[in-house]
């Protein structure tokens, strides 16, 4: 299987490593420019590609971690091609975006797999396999958080840029955007409310969203931009009528880990996840990639999982410029 990384940014790195942990070819890197990409092909032994489509030429996957709004061109062309494409999250940009790089790969009649890492977490995906085999019973009401700090480097920075990245809804909350409706099914309301301050000293973005499933349950997704860096919280807290499911990453920390201070100029320019002491959940979803794409079983995060998770981020966007909930209409593509 030869693989091409477009993309030489965190997630390309990220990627690229979880790629060599498998028996696949690395062909090469794309990036906006060439300069960008050599530092990555010279640790892998492999090609830069000036040109997107000669990548896309040489390889059998697109591996696509460019920002947001390019992702929908890069995965068109490549299914065009006949290439299977992996795809960092978000999907895309936009709902209709999305909706049509599942179609286009469907009817290229190849794969789209989309980088939804947080499936991938030990402690998340043990709650899940806990709630799918009824530990719990029938999950009611979840409460999810993820906070860090916003992204740095104000200037250029595409993060910041709403139209391209959609903000802390889309970027930063879709990770439990999608894992609430990996745990308690598909989402049929969403209600949201933003608090933004942007003083240069304290930036702050705060994003609160109550799911409404079409099960019954109740999910509450908190999400931050407003720790000092290098800060990086998630937790998890799923009831159900028979039991109940915690983690908070601060109970595994230890207590040096506790101290908020910011890290300054040592901290990296966009938030990380703490390393966990196994396997990078990166790698775990770049070899459970790979085995799906060789026809070794199915991949736990699919197209339209990733078309679903974009659904219910521009809900809550376009619930906090309402105030009023936002009612999800079903998608051919996620109820086929």
């Amino acid at each position: 299987m030869r693989v091409g990384i477009v993309g030489a940014g965190f997630m390309g790195t990220t990627h690229a490593a979880g790629w060599a942990e498998t028996d696949a070819e690395i062909v090469g890197f794309a990036a906006e420019t060439a300069t960008e990409a050599e530092p990555l092909a010279l640790a892998y032994g492999a090609r830069v590609f000036p040109e997107l489509q000669a990548l896309i030429d040489a390889v059998d996957v697109v591996d696509v971690c460019t920002p947001t709004h390019l992702h929908h061109p890069i995965v068109l062309q490549a299914a065009a091609a006949g290439k299977h494409v992996i795809c960092e999250k978000p999907l895309a940009r936009h709902v209709s975006e999305a909706q049509e790089m599942v179609r286009a790969c469907r009817e290229a009649g190849v794969q789209l797999l989309v980088a939804h890492v947080v499936r991938f977490f030990p402690e998340y995906a043990l709650a899940q396999a806990q709630v799918a085999g009824g530990a719990i019973g029938r999950p009611g009401v979840l409460r999810l958080m993820r906070g860090s700090y916003r992204p740095k480097k104000p200037v250029g920075n595409w993060f910041l840029d709403e139209a391209k990245s959609g903000g802390i809804l889309m970027d930063l909350m879709i990770h439990d955007f999608d894992y609430a409706r990996w745990i308690a099914g598909e989402v049929e309301s969403v209600f949201a409310r933003r608090v933004t301050a942007t003083h240069p000293d304290a930036p702050v973005d705060y994003g609160l969203a109550i799911l409404r499933h079409r099960s019954g349950a109740l999910t509450h997704v908190a999400g931050a931009w407003a720790y000092p860096p290098p800060t990086f919280r998630t937790g998890l807290e799923i009831a159900g009528d028979r039991g109940l499911i915690q983690f908070d990453s601060d109970m595994t920390a230890p207590i040096t880990n506790l101290l908020r201070r910011d890290g300054g100029a040592d901290a990296p320019d966009v938030a990380l996840p703490p390393s966990p002491t196994s396997e990078s959940p990166y790698t775990t979803q770049i070899k459970e990639f790979y085995n799906a794409l060789q026809g070794d079983g199915p991949s736990r995060v699919t197209a339209e999982d990733g078309l679903a998770a974009v659904q219910i981020a521009i809900a809550a966007m376009e619930s906090v410029i309402s105030g009023k909930a936002v009612r999800l209409e079903m998608l051919p593509e996620v109820s086929s």
